[in-house]
Order: structure tokens, then C-alpha cells, then sequence
């Protein structure tokens, strides 16, 4: 006789909680409810008489044996998901822009994990400034936008609140008596707009010496020594300075990163899920 089989659900939630190395943020993934999360590694670590997870109040990592079963785990998965797929006559499409402000360095990453949860999808990824992408939105042709400001817009899902700061390259100085020398994105630029209106409203001059067409141009002219950019951390290139503080800017506020979607269900919300919860991840690290 057959044993019974595994439940693929289970074996899905335990390769978030591997890969996330969170009940918490697995469940976000999953759109379930951490005890749900729990209740199913449960259910399968008994199907297979062993421990997967090892539990501490701070931490969470894999056993011996959850560090043997990954990699099986994963395969099952991508079986489940290449045999769904083979009466497909054509893949679904999920179009999604992610402004420049928001794609940092973890976005291999965040497309990886997508492409893990929908391995059938076709995604399309666009990257330009907020406003941008929110045109396209409504026009239809972009199916998601993960956009850095709400533009007093009223649809969008909060996924995080990044703090952001004043940037220059190591030991970088103004000249005395000069205005602030600043590095932006080229307008329209929200986080262009508010650096400038933050300073403005503490009376510290300032003035533009390089607008750059993307994050990395703007990165580049902060490490080469322009000036000051106004960034979120995890944007920066090693060795960047936070210089708020010694240079005595005001402090700017922390952003929303908000999620405009019409996608509400299938294959494309699961990977839309699977990209909203590593991105909140990467923001708490």
C-alpha cells in the first residue's frame, strides 16, 4: 500500500520558514495567520517523525534534518508547480513596476523568490520613478506598482516605512560659505521634491550639482564626491556616510513604500505575496 503523501501545503510552509528564517514573515508570504504557519509544520515534521525547525525565543533555524529535507522539499515544489503547467497552452503574465527609489540591491533577490512561488509566471519588471509607474497602473499596463509615495492617492497597500538620510562619500566636506551641494533624481522626483521643501524649512541654502536618470547614476556622484544625496540606506554603496548629523541637516522624515495591485487571486497574487513579504524582510534588515 501507498504511504499517504505529503501535504504540499505544509512542505510550502516550511521552505518559507527556511528561506525567511520567520513564522512571522512566512505567514506574511503565505497570507495566513502564524499559528496556521505553525500548526502545519507541525502536522509535518509528525507525517515524517522528525524535527525540522529548531525554535529559540530570538531565533529560528533548521535541524539536521529540516537542512536534509530542503532540498527535497524545494524539488517537490517545483514538480507540483512544472506538472500544473503542462496543460497551460500559454504562461500567465504578471507586469510589475517597482520605482527606482524602492529596487535596491536585493531585487535579484526578490525576483528570485517570485519566480520560486510561480516558476510558470511570465514577469515583466519595470523600473522608473513613482509617478511613472502610477500612470501606467492606470492605464493598464503594468498589473502592480510598488511606488514610493501616495501622491495623495488613497489605493495603496503600506508594505513598509523606510528611513532615509543624508548621504556623501567618506570624509566629504562642504565648502564654507557655499550652499549644499545636492545629488537628486531628475524631476519629477518625490523624494527630490521633499529633500528640497525639508530644507527649505530649516533655512539651510542648498543647490543641485548633478540629476542623475537612476539610483545607481545618483549613488555614483555621491561616491565621487559632488556632493549630498538624500537615500535610504540600504541604496547606498559600501563606504557611504550618513553626514545629517555632522553637517547639522534636518532630519527627513521615514517614506512609505506602498503596493497598488488589481490582481486579487491565482498565480499572480502568490508571487505578488511571495515579492511583498521578502520586500518587507529586506527593509527590517
Amino acid at each position: 500500500m501507498m504511504d499517504r503523501p505529503l501535504d504540499l501545503d505544509a512542505v510550502q510552509a516550511f521552505v518559507r520558514i527556511a528561506e525567511l528564517g520567520s513564522f512571522t514573515r512566512a505567514a506574511d508570504a503565505l497570507g495566513a495567520t502564524q499559528a496556521a504557519v505553525s500548526l502545519k509544520l507541525k502536522r509535518l515534521e509528525a507525517r515524517l517523525g522528525v524535527r525540522l525547525i529548531e525554535r529559540t525565543p530570538r531565533h529560528v533555524r533548521l535541524s539536521d534534518q529540516g537542512t536534509a529535507f530542503l532540498g527535497h522539499a524545494r524539488a517537490l515544489l517545483e514538480a507540483h508547480a512544472r506538472a500544473l503547467a503542462a496543460g497551460a497552452t500559454a504562461r500567465e503574465r504578471l507586469a510589475v513596476g517597482i520605482s527606482d527609489h524602492v529596487a535596491g540591491p536585493e531585487l535579484p533577490a526578490l525576483i528570485a523568490r517570485m519566480n520560486a512561488q510561480a516558476p510558470q509566471l511570465l514577469i515583466e519588471i519595470r523600473i522608473a520613478t513613482s509617478g511613472e509607474l502610477l500612470q501606467r497602473f492606470d492605464r493598464r499596463e503594468l498589473d502592480a506598482a510598488i511606488v514610493r509615495l501616495d501622491a495623495g492617492r488613497g489605493d495603496g497597500e503600506l508594505l513598509a516605512e523606510e528611513p532615509f538620510g543624508w548621504f556623501a562619500a567618506p570624509g566629504w566636506q562642504p565648502r564654507a560659505g557655499e550652499p549644499l551641494p545636492l545629488a537628486t533624481m531628475a524631476a519629477p522626483c518625490g523624494v527630490r521634491a521633499l529633500a528640497g521643501q525639508v530644507l527649505d524649512a530649516a533655512g539651510v541654502p542648498w543647490t543641485e550639482v548633478f540629476t542623475g536618470g537612476g539610483i545607481a547614476a545618483v549613488a555614483a556622484a555621491v561616491m565621487a564626491g559632488l556632493g549630498v544625496a538624500a537615500l535610504a540606506p540600504r541604496m547606498l554603496p559600501l563606504g557611504a556616510e550618513d553626514v545629517g548629523r555632522r553637517l547639522g541637516l534636518p532630519a527627513l522624515p521615514r517614506l512609505p513604500v506602498l503596493l497598488h495591485t488589481r490582481v486579487r487571486g491565482g498565480r499572480p497574487r502568490d508571487a505578488l505575496d511571495a515579492l511583498a513579504a521578502a520586500f518587507r524582510s529586506a527593509v527590517r534588515a
